[in-house]
């Protein structure tokens, strides 16, 4: 049997430290108000993982979940205040995870903007992405 390849990353201070196991299900930048918000970002790029993918190496008591909308909660490391995660009731069995804080690299690139009809029109954007509206 092949061994799954693990990818690693963790919080601005290394409180809080995941692993992932490869395959991503997907990449993709979001442009919905709240991720500008929450991350300080003309856009956020995610990368999905089902939930069983994803385990807490340290830290996991460090974080805090903020229910951002009716079923879905950001997760940031309650001691640097890196914005780190991403659930939600709409994509349930998921844990999305904000690449900038995987330390290694994926298998995929992005691959769409989502929530393209809230982008800013002060960031560049990749627009031979596929481009989905919110």
């Amino acid at each position: 049997m092949i061994a799954e390849k693990q990818i690693n990353g963790s919080c601005l201070c290394g409180a809080v430290k995941f692993s992932a196991s490869l395959p991503s299900k997907w990449c993709a930048h979001c442009h919905c108000s709240m991720c500008r918000k929450a991350h300080g970002a003309g856009y956020v790029t995610w990368v999905g993982y089902e939930r069983d993918q994803v385990t807490f190496v340290q830290g996991e008591h460090q974080l805090s979940w903020y229910e951002s909308s009716t079923d879905a909660h950001r997760g940031f490391c309650q001691q640097c205040g890196s914005s780190m995660f991403f659930r939600s009731e709409r994509w349930a069995g998921e844990l999305h995870i904000a690449l900038a804080c995987i330390n290694d690299a994926i298998d995929l690139q992005p691959q769409a903007n989502v929530f393209f009809d809230k982008h800013v029109n002060w960031m560049p954007i990749d627009r031979t992405l596929k481009q989905v509206d919110g």
